[in-house]
């Protein structure tokens, strides 16, 4: 299941389909953040971290190097250019049955990508969050 699911995430990235996104969320989906300590809970916090994040890393230079699939477990490592600075990282998936991601993990390197990311993504939810 997880490779459809891997098939419609690579299109709504593609796309920046915000509904597609949203379909393709769990109720219960859970965001774990590289730069917000506790776990976002939730279908809408979950798409609100995300598409925040497809703004900030998803320009011309981002692709995917790697994909790692595992029964309902992707793990698919990414780079991207952000204001000059190259930013490493993976995206960690898990779906159910349906092919629903229930779990969405970033992880990022270096320091001071991470650094770039936390004020870029700060910027981006106040702007979601000031706009609903």
């Amino acid at each position: 299941m997880i490779k459809k699911t891997l098939k419609s995430w690579h299109q709504l990235l593609n796309d920046q389909d915000p509904k597609a996104l949203y379909s393709l969320l769990h109720e219960n989906a859970v965001f774990h953040s590289p730069v917000v300590h506790t776990p976002q809970k939730g279908r809408d916090l979950t798409h609100m971290y995300l598409m925040s994040a497809f703004h900030v890393l998803a320009g011309e230079e981002f692709t995917y190097l790697r994909e790692v699939v595992d029964g309902q477990n992707a793990v698919l490592e990414f780079q991207t250019v952000v204001d000059g600075i190259v930013i490493n990282g993976v995206d960690m998936i898990t779906c159910d049955e349906q092919g629903l991601i229930t779990d969405f993990k970033v992880m990022v390197r270096p320091l001071k990508a991470i650094n770039l990311l936390h004020q870029k993504m700060m910027e981006m939810l106040e702007q979601y969050q000031s706009a609903s």
